[in-house]
């Protein structure tokens, strides 16, 4: 079988505690999902605001391949408001459990079934493609849920969808559940919370027990735990079902970051496919084992969903890994140093410490008694900031002998110091920061701050260190310390290959 994929990011993921997307965003993201082959985009709920209409209008004037869809209450005004955006269809949605109907509502099941009735004839006479939707329907009369259902079907509803609304479901049950409401002899979509983390499982639950389409979101972003992710759904799907859906499986990296991006809302390391540890490698054993093969411990390539592979160096790292590393900087080392180097490694994973490309470059040096050579190094730092001052920095670089002197503004004197940096360098390296981690290694106002960095050059990704007292300076030696790692191992690129 085939799945549709159903994504609600714009709508059910925008519901996510602190986020709010301009139209602006809501047009860029929903032109990504159409190239990433979604089939439908619920672009929103045209009720909510103008600006939220404006939204659904601009996606929709975009002339896109997807279905455009709003979310729309069983209500008249819901539905003219997206009858005003020109959507190709809604989402129309009912509370059908008694909990909700006489908590929220306040009606009865009667009012509900006609309210489902009323509202679909209402779209459907007006030109929309109605989904008829049943709020709560896992915690819903199970007879009555399939009257409603069959009312709107008699009204003229094309899709019906079933909400596990805060995620009730197991598989076993979603299995049953799902597959009963096939009888009813029309599209079925899964809607699955992840409020036990089920989201996915009964998302797939339902589609074997014969739903055709799944309503996700990327990252699986929504209210609460949000909802079932699509990425994971679509991955499983094909590696684990051999089922088809129209998303190109090797963008989901870069639409999860889009979405990270967009609305501020960052993924765990560990998350399943698109974490930015899904594909990285610190154990020996591990790492070992994937450079020979990387099925041993990859369930399929970081290639199929645009992602890279990484081998992390730490107390479990193997002497494999820094045998290549040390490889791609240009050094030999004979078997006495480098149990050096592997032994002082592992020394510092002991202490806690992750040990970063320039560690590994500063041991390397150390041992085999070579002076790190800096391209780049800090003459001068001015930093103004303060209350009712534009966080300002002024930075001069030494780069090859050649002094450079810029200033950048930021949000905080950090953010201004390496604005500054990044325009110094800007016609020497391209580098993007990727991730700031600080933390504070001693108590107090004087305690020293371990600042890590992880830059950007191209694909290539460099991970620097600076411990200090001073946060700012930490920060802007760790950036330095990144673009020296950068620069000396392009001249050792280009010294490999001359024409590189």
């Amino acid at each position: 079988m085939d799945v549709r994929i159903f994504d609600t990011t714009l709508r059910d993921g925008e519901q996510t505690p602190g986020v709010s997307l301009t139209p602006d965003q809501k047009l860029r993201m929903a032109i990504k999902l159409d190239e990433l082959g979604v089939d439908v985009i619920e672009a929103g709920s045209a009720i909510t605001s103008k600006g939220e209409r404006q939204g659904i209008k601009n996606i929709v004037s975009e002339g896109l391949n997807a279905e455009i869809c709003s979310f729309a209450r069983a209500v008249k005004v819901d539905i003219d408001a997206a009858l005003d955006c020109g959507v190709d269809s809604v989402h129309l949605v009912v509370p059908t459990s008694d909990l909700h109907i006489k908590y929220k509502l306040r009606k009865t099941r009667e009012d509900v079934k006609q309210f489902a009735i009323d509202s679909t004839e209402y779209a459907v006479d007006h030109g929309l493609l109605v989904e008829l939707s049943a709020e709560d329907s896992t915690r819903t009369d199970f007879g009555f849920l399939k009257e409603v259902f069959q009312a709107g079907i008699d009204a003229g509803a094309k899709r019906i969808c079933a909400c596990d609304t805060v995620g009730m479901l197991t598989p076993e049950k979603a299995y049953k559940f799902y597959g009963d409401l096939t009888e009813l002899g029309v599209p079925l979509s899964a809607h699955c919370h992840n409020d036990f983390g089920l989201a996915v499982a009964n998302t797939l639950a339902g589609l074997r027990a014969g739903a055709s389409q799944a309503h996700v979101t990327v990252n699986g972003i929504g209210e609460r735990a949000g909802n079932a992710s699509l990425e994971e759904l679509v991955v499983a799907l094909y590696s684990l079902y051999n089922v088809k859906t129209n998303v190109k499986v090797g963008m989901l990296y870069e639409m999860s970051k889009s979405v990270a991006r967009m609305t501020g809302i960052y993924l765990q390391p560990n998350k399943a496919i698109v974490g930015e540890n899904a594909f990285a490698h610190e154990s020996g054993i591990h790492a070992d084992g994937v450079i020979k093969k990387a099925e041993t411990y990859e369930p399929i390539t970081p290639e199929l969903v645009g992602h890279k592979r990484r081998f992390v160096l730490g107390k479990h790292v193997g002497s494999h890994i820094i045998r290549e590393r040390i490889k791609e900087m240009g050094l030999r080392v004979d078997d006495v140093r480098f149990d050096q180097i592997f032994s002082r490694i592992k020394a510092l994973g002991d202490m806690g410490k992750c040990v970063t490309d320039v560690d590994l470059q500063a041991i390397a040096d150390d041992v085999m008694g070579i002076l790190p050579e800096k391209p780049v190094e800090l003459e001068e730092l001015t930093i103004v900031s303060g209350n009712k001052v534009t966080p300002t920095a002024s930075v001069k670089l030494k780069i090859e002998d050649v002094g450079k002197l810029e200033a950048g503004v930021g949000v905080g004197p950090v953010d201004a110091a390496i604005v500054a940096i990044k325009k110094t360098m800007k016609d020497v390296v391209d580098i993007e920061l990727e991730e700031y981690h600080v933390d504070a290694i001693t108590g107090g106002t004087d305690a020293l701050i371990d600042v890590v960095v992880k830059l950007r050059n191209g694909d290539r990704i460099v991970s620097a260190r600076s411990t200090q007292p001073d946060i700012i300076m930490a920060s802007v030696e760790a950036v330095l310390s990144g673009i020296n790692k950068i620069l000396s191992d392009k001249k050792i690129r280009e010294a490999k290959n001359p024409e590189f």
